[in-house]
């Protein structure tokens, strides 16, 4: 395959439709792929500003699974928002207010949210 071929296939990904629901049950699915196991305790998910200059982040607290998962739970949330963010000490903090769509997205992947 060669780079026209990768743009054209990548172009059609982005294409805009109907199928947009499927992408995204696609995606659920390839995280569950990941054998991400649901936890008994619930995930705290909440919106802060300290010492960030006024500038907002999601926090996602409570994981009880495997650094790698939880690193990996990280960048697929980051890449499904289309923003930044980082791992600290166990915890997924995410760029900017996006609180419903995370809970959500975990839901979605059966992990209890408060």
């Amino acid at each position: 395959m060669d780079w026209k071929d990768a743009l054209s296939a990548l172009r059609n990904d982005m294409t805009p439709g109907d199928n947009d629901g499927e992408k995204e049950k696609e995606i659920v699915s390839q995280i569950n792929d990941q054998d991400f196991i649901p936890q008994k305790e619930k995930l705290t998910v909440i919106t802060d500003k300290k010492g960030r200059n006024g500038k907002t982040a999601t926090i996602i607290e409570g994981f009880l699974i495997p650094q790698n998962q939880v690193e990996e739970l990280a960048r697929k949330l980051k890449q499904r928002l289309g923003v930044g963010g980082s791992i600290r000490e166990g915890e997924i903090l995410i760029q900017g207010d996006h609180k419903e769509a995370i809970v959500k997205f975990l839901n979605d992947l059966n992990f209890k949210t408060k």
